[in-house]
């Protein structure tokens, strides 16, 4: 297991330096900077040529973690971003929290209530908010929750209540789409064999579900909810400049204006950086539900052993 996971982190590596790379390389060949005149951009090094530049910043970034100053602000990039990163992750994280808890036992009993009515409510639901882009709904409900009926802050994130519009807007859309997939990933479970089997042996409904439907459904579950996590983080930028939050949306919408490219290159790489330490987590926990997954990381006997005794343990539970 130590390996695995050893392996896996080093695998963030060439990704990294991959995205460092994509990134610099699109904002050198873009037009117009506020480094106008040769003496400027001989005092920071931007005459140099591209593959100087490109080696000179990928070392700052992994001696140093130096991600260069802001053009706009004079700033160190690293240092903005040090304040404004752990608003955007933990507005995500909550998108991805409230996802879970609504996406998962929503899509459970629409897939087990198959073509009830609770079943088309839901599914009804679901498409309606898939199809909403997150910022118009973000307009309807600052608009109607904040101005019209003026239950909510309409900017900021000084009370608890000015965290309620945000979370929900930006992780709506992926929350319809997880609930569509839980939906679609139980029915194809619960029609095979085995769960017929528990059935004929007389196993509760719920422990037929809790114990042998939701495990096997988790892997594919666990995939999307790590892919959500991108698209929460790309719905969060829009929805923290609608609703003036000084987050990483502001940051990188500022710095687009600005052809501030620094920040813009500062803000991707650390939001890159957060999702493959996402998708790492993510690969982790397969390891955790799926015995199958542990078994093949050991070495050849150990491997034997351990599948006897899962099968062992299988036929036991039966």
């Amino acid at each position: 297991m130590a390996k695995y996971i050893i392996k896996r982190i080093l695998w963030v590596l060439p990704v990294m330096i991959g995205v460092i790379v994509i990134v610099y390389t699109i904002s050198y060949n873009l037009p117009g900077s506020p480094m106008t005149t040769r003496a400027r951009m001989g005092n920071v090094g931007l005459d140099a040529p591209y593959i100087v530049q490109l080696g000179n910043y990928i070392w700052r970034i992994f001696t140093r973690l130096d991600l260069g100053k802001s053009y706009a602000t004079g700033y160190h990039v690293a240092q903005e971003l040090a304040t404004r990163l752990p608003v955007t992750f933990k507005l995500s994280m909550l998108g991805i929290l409230l996802m879970l808890a609504i996406g998962l036992p929503c899509g459970m009993v629409s897939a087990l209530k198959q073509y009830s009515a609770m079943d088309i409510s839901l599914t009804s639901v679901s498409l309606i908010l898939a199809a909403i882009p997150s910022f118009v709904l973000a307009l309807l409900c600052a608009v109607f929750f904040c101005v019209t009926l003026r239950w909510l802050p309409v900017r900021g994130l000084n009370e608890w209540k000015a965290w309620i519009l945000p979370v929900f807007c930006s992780s709506v859309g992926s929350l319809a789409v997880y609930l569509r997939m839980t939906r679609t990933t139980m029915l194809e479970v619960i029609r095979q064999d085995y769960i017929t089997t528990a059935r004929a042996k007389g196993l509760k409904e719920n422990l037929v579900v809790s114990r042998h439907a939701l495990r096997n459904c988790l892997i594919p579950l666990t995939t999307i909810a790590g892919l959500s996590v991108a698209n929460i983080f790309a719905g969060s930028i829009i929805v923290e400049t609608l609703f003036s939050i000084n987050g990483m949306g502001v940051y990188i919408m500022s710095g687009v204006l600005a052809r501030d490219y620094p920040a813009i290159n500062g803000a991707v790489i650390a939001m890159s950086l957060l999702i493959c330490i996402v998708n790492l987590v993510v690969d982790i926990a397969y390891a955790l539900i799926d015995p199958r997954i542990r078994v093949q990381l050991l070495p050849v006997k150990k491997k034997e052993n351990k599948k006897e005794k899962i099968i062992a343990k299988s036929t036991i539970q039966f």
